[in-house]
């Protein structure tokens, strides 16, 4: 069992697994560190033909010598070679669980891939895994044509109409992505966000530069005006294609420009070779109306899966009855729960 934290070892590792996705990568961990003190940690592990990799990212927990550690907003999860569903866990429960002891690490967190098998039986020796609801996936796989005939028929009237008034570029110039980030606020604004999501301008300016390749940012243009009326950043790794984040003018939602990038993107995709669409799910994994406006596009579900492990009970406990008044260990499945209100 090691621990990496070097870019260089990091991206060496990522080579040895034949399946992994962009919310695996170095790069991506730096970016999401919420603070400098946060360390991106990939933790190694390897028994004969068998590896397992896991990505956290590793916190101070204020005013304590103890660690908690997380997983990137995204999709992650542990990643492997040579392992399905009837690999004995047991030695590697063991060991992760000596390593975070010895990293002063109390709990782990982290958010699961649906795109990649087997990680709930390399954890069910550790912690608690659940499903919190479904993301909505477009199979690429299938002809183009035929993933249409799977749209909603509203879908299709919208992006019949889009094509008519707005043109489709991809970009990375500041200038755009500038734009970009307008709009994102502007939504942000519009369904009063919690301050977690709205991403610093570094942030967007960053996954443009450290990602490159893996970023493809999707803009219509009003064919009169000439102005950016909405913008979709998509990830892209092995075979998956991610919808991550986007923005549209207030004053044509009515339009639904967004649905015109989403299709732009699933036809640039299927004819670059990739199998799977992820369009995500509902604010706060609820079959919500955002649920069912991704849902118009596709009704090839996939499960959206968390883990919980609290490694240290007795230091948990402590932190959680230090910081937690009796109406938040009943209101909330927030974890860790003693940083719900710090």
């Amino acid at each position: 069992m090691n621990i990496i934290t070097e870019k260089e070892d990091w991206t060496h590792a990522l080579k040895q697994v034949p399946y992994y996705d962009i919310y695996h990568t170095y790069e991506y961990h730096e970016i999401s560190k919420a603070t400098p003190e946060d360390t991106p940690i990939l933790i190694e592990y390897i028994d004969g033909v068998h590896k397992i990799y896991l990505p956290l990212i590793k916190r101070h927990i204020p005013n304590t010598s103890f660690f908690d550690a997380t997983s990137v907003y995204g999709y992650a999860g542990p990643i492997h070679v040579n392992i399905d569903a009837q690999f004995d866990t047991s030695k590697f429960s063991t060991a992760l669980t000596a390593v975070l002891k010895e990293e002063n690490i109390i709990s782990v967190f982290s958010r699961l891939n649906p795109y990649i098998q087997h990680q709930e039986s390399i954890l069910k020796a550790l912690g608690a895994v659940k499903t919190l609801g479904n993301i909505v996936n477009i199979d690429l796989s299938k002809p183009i044509d035929t993933q249409r005939t799977l749209f909603s028929k509203t879908t299709k009237r919208y992006i019949n109409k889009c094509r008519k008034l707005f043109d489709v570029k991809m970009s990375s110039e500041k200038a755009d992505i500038k734009a970009f980030i307008d709009l994102y606020y502007e939504n942000m604004d519009r369904v009063n966000a919690v301050g977690r999501y709205y991403f610093t301008e570094t942030y967007f300016f960053n996954i443009i530069a450290q990602l490159k390749a893996k970023v493809d940012i999707l803009f219509a243009i009003d064919k009169e005006t000439k102005q950016i009326v909405s913008a979709a950043m998509m990830f892209k790794t092995k075979d998956i294609i991610h919808y991550h984040i986007s923005g549209t003018k207030n004053d044509t939602l009515n339009l639904s420009p967004i649905r015109l990038l989403i299709d732009e993107m699933r036809i640039i995709g299927t004819q670059e070779g990739y199998t799977y669409f992820n369009l995500g799910g509902g604010l706060g994994n609820k079959e919500d109306n955002l649920f069912k406006f991704k849902s118009s596009f596709s009704k090839d579900f996939k499960p959206f899966k968390i883990w919980k492990h609290v490694v240290n009970p007795s230091v948990y406990d402590e932190l959680v009855s230090a910081h937690c008044n009796r109406e938040a260990l009943t209101s909330t499945d927030f974890f860790p729960l003693y940083r719900h209100y710090s």
